[in-house]
């Protein structure tokens, strides 16, 4: 990575959010426990867990972590801030290994190195933050032809997904609700970095508010996240969030740096060496990620297995059962 402040900056957050956010399942983890033992578990519909401090510590934990990701896209590019959100899933599985007694298998720990290695890879040859002097300049990248040509792709294809898909293919083919989340969300991400440049630009005294820009960018920013939240919690209910969890991770990954270079050309500067570098960082992400995911399990006995999910996704009561992909 370079000597960018901005690119250190976005790291420091990107990082916070994510050991944050992986605590805090833990700290939930511990809510729950001592609400199942006063009352009705979560699982069979009760709310005791609202009682307990445990839980209400790991919901502000998990709001300050996703608060320090939002500022991250302000500093640092997509193309380094996305990846690293698979470092929480390390955090919550180290820390469910020491506190919550959950036995980390070996493939666990090798799952855990080789996020850690992916997401070092990527850190050292990151692309510098682009210099953005007003919420114009977000707007102008997001109005060229290419940009545009990509929105228009997401949109017809969101929009098939919904009218047709949903309601034949949603039960039995995963990618159907899986792919409107990760489309949607890349155009989430997008929206969110320019509304936090615009924040990043107010708070230094040029008063981004007064343009329209900005609050069509906040507009788009509560629709996308709706539709995000609507579909994937049909995702957790139809299948098992460890099936649902990594492959929306790869998706929503792949398609968030696949805008973010569309939109804000990160790969511009960059020689061939370095992009085939960051590429193979992100492979070995999404290995230590499905690795982490295919193995968690492994060794704990049938009876006191809990099934986590993905850190940034709630837990999964589901059983198992066949997915079509």
């Amino acid at each position: 990575m370079g000597a960018s402040h901005d690119n250190v900056i976005g790291l420091i957050l990107a990082v916070s959010s994510s050991v944050f956010i992986g605590s805090s399942y833990i700290v939930k983890k511990l809510g729950l426990k001592k609400a199942a033992d006063n009352g009705n578990r979560a699982a069979a519909g009760g709310h005791s867990y609202l009682c307990e401090p445990w839980w209400w510590a790991g919901m502000i934990t998990m709001i300050g972590g996703e608060i320090a990701n939002f500022a991250a896209y302000a500093f640092a590019p997509a193309l380094l801030v996305t990846p690293l959100g698979a470092l929480s899933i390390i955090f919550s599985s180290v820390l469910a290994h020491f506190i919550l007694k959950e036995k980390l298998h070996m493939f666990g720990v090798l799952g855990c190195a080789l996020c850690m290695v992916g997401s070092t890879t990527i850190v050292l040859h990151a692309p510098h933050e682009r210099a953005i002097s007003s919420v114009k300049d977000v707007w102008h990248l997001a109005t060229e032809p290419g940009f545009i040509v990509y929105v228009c792709i997401v949109v017809v294809v969101v929009v098939v997904l919904i009218v047709r898909c949903v309601r034949n293919h949603g039960q039995g083919h995963m990618l159907v609700y899986i792919g409107i989340c990760s489309l949607t969300g890349s155009m989430t991400v997008m929206s969110v970095k320019a509304v936090g440049i615009a924040l990043k630009l107010t708070f230094e005294g040029s008063n981004q508010f007064i343009y329209f820009q900005t609050w069509f960018f906040t507009l788009v920013v509560i629709g996308c996240c709706l539709l995000q939240i609507n579909y994937l919690n049909k995702a957790l209910d139809a299948y098992n969030t460890a099936v649902v969890s990594p492959v929306y991770y790869v998706m929503f990954t792949s398609f968030t740096i696949i805008a973010s270079i569309i939109m804000f050309k990160d790969w511009a500067t960059q020689d061939a060496s370095q992009i085939a570098t960051e590429l193979c960082g992100f492979v070995t992400i999404l290995s230590g990620t499905f690795l982490l995911h295919k193995t968690k399990d492994m060794g704990t006995k049938p009876s006191d297995a809990t099934v986590y999910s993905s850190p940034h996704l709630p837990k999964d009561t589901n059983t198992p059962q066949t997915i079509q992909i």
